[in-house]
C-alpha cells in the first residue's frame, strides 16, 4: 500500500464536492455534478466525461452519504444499564446479501475525547472507496460519518454500527461482510467501572479485530484497564478457549518519541515488544499483567500515529478537512487504514475455532447481552472501592479470629458442659472486644462504607454463638439423652394407655396405642443404630427433631405443671403445719 511519499501527500483526490440536494422521498442525489463546471481553489474546470472508476467512486460517495451510524446497544445513564437494540442490529446484519457472508468486525475501543469516532470515519473513506488510489479524499472535504466533535465532553454512548455493511472480494475468491463499530469512550464523569467494563468487553466479545485508542503512550493503568476488562468478557463466555479473543491493535495516538520508535507498524511492534516484556525481576504483579493479555489475543501489533496538529486540536471550528491535518499524521493513516482494512489483511470473526457469519453473529450479541443484563458475573469495582473492601474484609476476619479463640477457651472442645447464662455472657464480652477490634483497625472506604463490613461481623459473631451453643448442649448428658428419653416415656406412656383402655374393653384405642410404642421402638432402635454407625444421618436428625418437639410441646409442659402443682402443695402444707404449730404454742 501507499507509503506517504510527497506525490501522495499533494495528490489526494477531490471528486466529491458537488453540492446534494433531496427529493421528496428523502433520498440524497446530486445536481448535475458530472456536466456543470465548479471551481476549487478559484479555478474553474472544464467539464469532462468521466471515467469508469471515477462513476464507481461517486456512486460510492452517495452510498455514504445516505448510510448512518445506528445505535445498537443503547446506554440507560440513569441506571447505568444497557439495552440491545435487535431491531437495528438485524436491519443491519440480515441483510440478504450479507447475511449469510462471513462476517469482518473492527471496533475501535478507548478511553473517551481521544478521536475513536475521527478515525473510524477514515475508515468508512477507504472502505467507500478502495479502488481509488486517493481514498483519504478531497483537501477541502468535511469529514462525515459516525459523530465526532472536538471538546471535552464525551460524544459516542453505548455502541454503533455503521449501517452499510462493506462486501469485500478477499484475495482467495471468498467475499467478506465487513462492519466498523464504534463504542462509547470509557473513563468519563457519568459511567461506572462497570459500564465501561461492560461496553468494552462487549466488543471484544463480537469483534475479529478491537483497535485499543490510547494516548501518547501505554501506561500501566491502561494495561490493567485492559485485564480487566478482557477479563469480564473471558466470565461472560459459556466455554474458555486457549485464546478466547483474536486481534488487539494498540493505537497510540500523538506519539511524541519518533526518534527512540518511528511511527508506523514496526516502530510500534518494537515498542510494544518492549512494553510487555516478561522479565525477571518484575514484581509479580507486573508479570500477571503482561500473561494475562498474551493469553487473552491471538494477535497482538501496535501502529504509533503521530499527532494531527494544532489546527486539529486547538480549532473550535476544524471538520475534518485535510488541509487542516499535518502532513505527518496524513501519511500514517494512509500507511494505518490498509493495515486493518484492506482484503488480504481482514480477520474474518471467529468464535470456537468456526467462522462466523452476519446472521451468526446477531445471536451471539443476544446471548453476550442477556448475561451482562443479568446478575451472575461479578460486578467490577474501582481500585479504591476493591482496595476497601479488601481492607474491611481483612479487619473482619481478624475480629472474628480473636472472637473464636476466645470462645475456644470458655467452651473449647476440651471444656466440660457450661450454664447457657453463663455462656451467653462469655459471648457478650467477646462479641464487644471483637467489634472494638475491627474499629480501631485503620481502614479505608469512611465510615458509612465501614458500618456494613461491622454489621457483617456481628451478624456472622452472633451465627457462630449459636453453633457454640449447639456444641455446648452437646456436651450435657441429659440433653443428649433427651430423644431415648422422650421415646421411652412415649412407650411407657403408650403401655399403660394400652393396658387400661383393653381392660375397659376398648380395643381400638387400646391397637392404636400399641402401634405408637411400636412405632417408638423400631424409632428408639433406629436412632441408636445411627448413632453408633454414623450411617444415615439424616434420618437420625429427623428422629431427634420429632423428639425435641415432643419435648417442649409435650412432656416439659407437662412435667413443669406437675413440678409446680407439687411446689403448691408442698408450700401448702407448709404454711398450715407452720399454722398448726403456732396454735399449739399459743394454746400451752
Amino acid at each position: 500500500m501507499f507509503k506517504g511519499d510527497s506525490s501522495h501527500k499533494l495528490n489526494y483526490f477531490h471528486l466529491f464536492q458537488g453540492p446534494y440536494w433531496c427529493d421528496q422521498s428523502g433520498r440524497l442525489s446530486d445536481i448535475d455534478y458530472r456536466s456543470k463546471p465548479h471551481r476549487e481553489h478559484g479555478v474553474e474546470d472544464v467539464p469532462h466525461k468521466m471515467s469508469p472508476e471515477e462513476e464507481k467512486a461517486l456512486l460510492s460517495e452517495e452510498g455514504a452519504l445516505s448510510a448512518r451510524p445506528v445505535q445498537i446497544v443503547v446506554a440507560h445513564e440513569d441506571d447505568h444499564a444497557f439495552e440491545l437494540d435487535e431491531a437495528a442490529l438485524e436491519r443491519i446484519l440480515l441483510q440478504e446479501h450479507v447475511r449469510d457472508l462471513n462476517v469482518v468486525v473492527v471496533s475501535v475501543a478507548g478511553a473517551f475525547r481521544k478521536g475513536k469516532s475521527f478515525l473510524l470515519d477514515f475508515m468508512l473513506r477507504f472502505m467507500y472507496n478502495q479502488t481509488s488510489c486517493s481514498w483519504l479524499g478531497g483537501h477541502e472535504e468535511p469529514l462525515t460519518g459516525f459523530t465526532w466533535r472536538g471538546g471535552c465532553e464525551r460524544e459516542t454512548t453505548g455502541i454503533l454500527a455503521w449501517s452499510d455493511v462493506f462486501v469485500v472480494d478477499k484475495p482467495d475468491g471468498s467475499k467478506v461482510a465487513v462492519l466498523l463499530i464504534d463504542t462509547q469512550g470509557a473513563f468519563d464523569s457519568q459511567s461506572t467501572i462497570k459500564d465501561c467494563a461492560t461496553l468494552f468487553a462487549l466488543s471484544t466479545m463480537t469483534s475479529s479485530v478491537q483497535v485499543y485508542n490510547l494516548s501518547q503512550n501505554v501506561q500501566e493503568d491502561d494495561l490493567q484497564h485492559l485485564q480487566l476488562f478482557t477479563e469480564y468478557g473471558r466470565l461472560a463466555l459459556e466455554e474458555i478457549y486457549e485464546k478466547p479473543f483474536q486481534t488487539l491493535m494498540f493505537l497510540i495516538r500523538d506519539w511524541s518519541y519518533p526518534y527512540e520508535h518511528p511511527y508506523g507498524l514496526d516502530g510500534g511492534k518494537s515498542f510494544l515488544e518492549k512494553r510487555l516484556q516478561v522479565k525477571q525481576n518484575q514484581h509479580e504483579e507486573l508479570q500477571n499483567v503482561r500473561k494475562h493479555i498474551h493469553s487473552c489475543f491471538s494477535n497482538i501489533g501496535c501502529f504509533l500515529l503521530p499527532h494531527p496538529g494544532l489546527k486539529v486540536a486547538t480549532n473550535p471550528n476544524f471538520d475534518g478537512r485535510l488541509t487542516d491535518i499535518d502532513d505527518d499524521f496524513k501519511t500514517e493513516l494512509v500507511n494505518l487504514v490498509p493495515i486493518l482494512l484492506s482484503p488480504k489483511n481482514l480477520v474474518e470473526k471467529e468464535i470456537g475455532g468456526s467462522k462466523v457469519t452476519c446472521r451468526d453473529l446477531v445471536q451471539y450479541f443476544k446471548a453476550y447481552m442477556k448475561i451482562y443484563q443479568g446478575e451472575e458475573l461479578p460486578h467490577p469495582k474501582s481500585m479504591l472501592q476493591a482496595t476497601a473492601e479488601a481492607n474491611n474484609l481483612a479487619a473482619v476476619a481478624g475480629a472474628k479470629d480473636i472472637y473464636n479463640k476466645g470462645m475456644e477457651q470458655v467452651c473449647g472442645g476440651d471444656k466440660p458442659y457450661m450454664a447457657p447464662d453463663q455462656l451467653e455472657h462469655g459471648h457478650a464480652n467477646l462479641r464487644q472486644v471483637a467489634v472494638k477490634h475491627f474499629r480501631s483497625v485503620k481502614k479505608m472506604g469512611g465510615e458509612d462504607f465501614c458500618r456494613c463490613y461491622q454489621e457483617q461481623l456481628e451478624a456472622e459473631l452472633d451465627e457462630a454463638f449459636t453453633n457454640f451453643i449447639k456444641h455446648n448442649d452437646g456436651k450435657n448428658i441429659f440433653y443428649a439423652a433427651r430423644t431415648p428419653a422422650t421415646l421411652f416415656a412415649v412407650m411407657f406412656a403408650m403401655y399403660v394407655a394400652s393396658l387400661v383402655t383393653g381392660f375397659l374393653g376398648i380395643n381400638t384405642v387400646a391397637m392404636v396405642c400399641n402401634l405408637i410404642m411400636g412405632v417408638a421402638l423400631a424409632a428408639l432402635c433406629l436412632w441408636a443404630y445411627v448413632k453408633y454407625s454414623g450411617e444415615f444421618r439424616e434420618v437420625g436428625s429427623f428422629i431427634d427433631q420429632v423428639a425435641e418437639t415432643l419435648w417442649e410441646q409435650v412432656l416439659k409442659p407437662l412435667g413443669d405443671h406437675y413440678m409446680e402443682d407439687n411446689i403448691m402443695l408442698s408450700v401448702v402444707n407448709s404454711i398450715c403445719l407452720s399454722v398448726q404449730v403456732s396454735q399449739v404454742r399459743v394454746n400451752e
